[in-house]
């Protein structure tokens, strides 16, 4: 359990105004102690007690009334050094914490501040405990943790007494540079292999992998290390570790994955792979040096979560067919399309697992190569040494290949080898970054390919998006207001003809409703509102985190390239006579789509707005 804090303004006045109110102090008693306060720092309650305005007991119960938390007289209360032991002696000289008693697996904690949320994860990060935060005088408090942390807060307090004794005259002092000093490699190695390091890494990556993290985060700033996991598509910070680990750490992950611990001044990239439990995970490392310190991140590569199963990331039935039929051909080209992070990858992994057999030679030029695929020729690009994807594609070529997949068309020479192998017996898959399907066509003539050539070649196109999914603990039914509904550009009076459905989307819809929405969509018709459509949301519980979001689900826009198509390419015609073309002939666009897993109760309106366009 975590104690549950009642929200209270915590002003230096609003806690003066208590401490009058209640008689514990006079007016003159609070102007005096706020001038201090302004002079030297520090809370207003502690200048108090150091003035001897107030008597520290008195403080703490009235502090412990507006928290609605329990009060500890620490004076009478005995500290277990075994518990002292579970929090570092910075973040309890930092953070004014200290662990009084263990129920269980609640650890009851002393704090000045309860109200500091953040520093309360972390402390249940750290000791693998439900935290229960009671409030204690933060005199008495500096004063135990002096007492049980002797060595570390000398040398945190220790700089006063220097001072005193140094005359620092009235030269002005300015900064001109400063090297940052740097352990030796030896130290560092040394460091590196040391209990806590090795403990917290491994805490770490185990949390991260636990709360299903994409990619963990470790940033250097001028003063703190902080530690942050993008859990479903959203960065979230979980820890702030010891500044003073800084070296250690950054380095502890160089070795792991076999990079140079002695280079700072360049980027890195490498691989780490573990065994957690019972799984054997990859971890993709890049180090980045920043103004204070290298940051590290690591993508995750759970092999154990790829599903290549598309009807499980929510594409529709036709353009399921119609994306495995372009597949299928003996040659051709099928291009995925979309920003960074949308699965482009993991689609082009399931498009492959389904014509992955013993008479097919696949090939595939990555950068990098994510997941180790059975049966795949996978090759890992290096720029620095010439093995490009152009590079690649030219050898592919000369290895008798059925299939080629290529991790991204990026310039003339790759598209236009590409384009050579589709037209000369090759099915060729391959990504782009562009918004939709129809302005792939415009960005592959824009890099000079001809038009003839690119209509010939093209198969299918893909565009897709990644969207937060309802949760499914706190989904709810509710209704949306103008607002909403103005910025996704329709009235409660548009109907779904109107948005340039068809009969077979809707039908298609309905095949694969989830049971909240099924009652509902059976009886959708093309002339149904948006008024009279259901939406769902979700309230936020502990599930979740209280974002009532919470997965991911794909949008889809596949386009796949009839005759008519072809001869609009052929005569170089824009991406919005493409686009009107191919939804006539029943293409379902990002944003129609994204209507489709809204009414099915999947997403939330929100979400289709901030992911794609009108």
């Amino acid at each position: 359990m975590t104690a549950t804090l009642a929200p209270v303004a915590q002003s230096a006045e609003r806690i003066g105004e208590l401490l009058v109110s209640e008689g514990l102090i006079s007016r003159e008693q609070l102007g005096q102690a706020l001038q201090e306060q302004r002079t030297n720092g520090g809370r207003l309650g502690y200048t108090l007690v150091k003035l001897g305005l107030v008597d520290e007991l008195s403080l703490t119960r009235l502090l412990a009334r507006q928290y609605k938390i329990p009060a500890v007289d620490l004076t009478k209360s005995d500290i277990d050094p075994a518990l002292v032991r579970l929090v570092p002696a910075e973040i309890a000289i930092q953070h004014l914490v200290l662990p009084l008693k263990r129920e269980g697996r609640v650890l009851y904690v002393a704090m000045a501040d309860p109200t500091n949320i953040r520093v309360i994860d972390d402390l249940k990060f750290r000791t693998r405990s439900d935290i229960y935060p009671v409030i204690a005088g933060e005199y008495t408090l500096r004063t135990m943790i002096e007492r049980v942390y002797p060595e570390e807060a000398v040398a945190e307090d220790g700089m006063d007494t220097l001072l005193d004794d140094i005359d620092l005259g009235d030269e002005d002092i300015e900064m001109v540079e400063e090297e940052q000093e740097e352990m030796t490699a030896a130290a560092l190695t040394v460091a590196v292999n040391e209990a806590p390091v090795v403990k917290l890494i491994n805490a770490i990556l185990a949390d991260a992998l636990h709360k299903g993290a994409s990619d963990v985060h470790f940033e250097c700033f001028e003063k703190e290390l902080r530690v942050r996991y993008r859990v479903d598509g959203v960065l979230r910070e979980v820890m702030k570790p010891p500044f003073k680990m800084r070296p250690a750490l950054i380095s502890r992950f160089k070795i792991m994955a076999g990079l140079n611990i002695a280079e700072r001044r360049i980027p890195q990239d490498g691989r780490i792979k573990l065994k957690i439990g019972r799984k054997v995970i990859d971890f993709r490392v890049s180090t980045l040096p920043t103004l204070f310190g290298e940051k590290v991140v690591l993508r995750i590569l759970d092999k154990g979560n790829l599903t290549l199963d598309l009807e499980t990331f929510g594409i529709e039935p036709r353009a399921e067919r119609e994306l495995m039929e372009a597949v299928q051909n003996p040659y051709g080209m099928v291009l995925v399309t979309g920003p960074t992070g949308s699965g482009k990858t993991t689609t082009l992994y399931s498009a492959l697992s389904k014509v992955n057999t013993v008479d097919v030679n696949i090939m595939t030029a990555e950068d990098p190569v994510e997941y180790n695929l059975y049966g795949i020729n996978q090759v890992q690009v290096r720029t620095e040494i010439g093995m490009s994807f152009a590079a690649a594609l030219k050898a592919f070529l000369r290895q008798d290949p059925n299939i080629i997949m290529v991790g991204e068309v990026r310039d003339l020479e790759t598209g236009g080898i590409a384009i050579k192998a589709a037209l000369t017996g090759h099915l060729v898959m391959s990504t782009l970054h562009t918004n939709s399907a129809p302005e792939t066509v415009t960005r592959l003539l824009d890099m000079g390919l001809e038009p003839f050539n690119v209509a010939s070649a093209l198969n299918l196109i893909l565009a897709q998006r990644l969207v937060r999914r309802i949760c499914p603990n706190c989904k709810t039914r509710y209704v949306p207001d103008d607002l909403e509904l103005t910025g996704a550009k329709v009235k409660a009076t548009t109907t779904l003809r109107e948005l340039r459905f068809t009969e077979m989307s809707l039908t298609d819809a309905k095949s694969r409703a989830t049971p909240e929405a099924a009652p509902h969509l059976n009886r959708l018709s093309l002339g149904t509102t948006i008024g009279e459509l259901p939406f769902f949301k979700g309230k936020g519980c502990d599930a979740c985190g209280g974002t009532g979001l919470k997965g991911r689900q794909g949008l889809y826009e596949v386009m796949f390239v009839t005759q008519e198509l072809r001869k609009i390419i052929m005569k170089n015609g824009d991406a919005d006579d493409i686009r009107e073309a191919a939804i006539d002939q029943g293409m379902l666009t990002l944003r129609m789509d994204g209507w489709l897993k809204v009414l099915k109760g999947i997403t939330t309106l929100d979400q289709v707005i901030r992911e794609t366009a009108a």
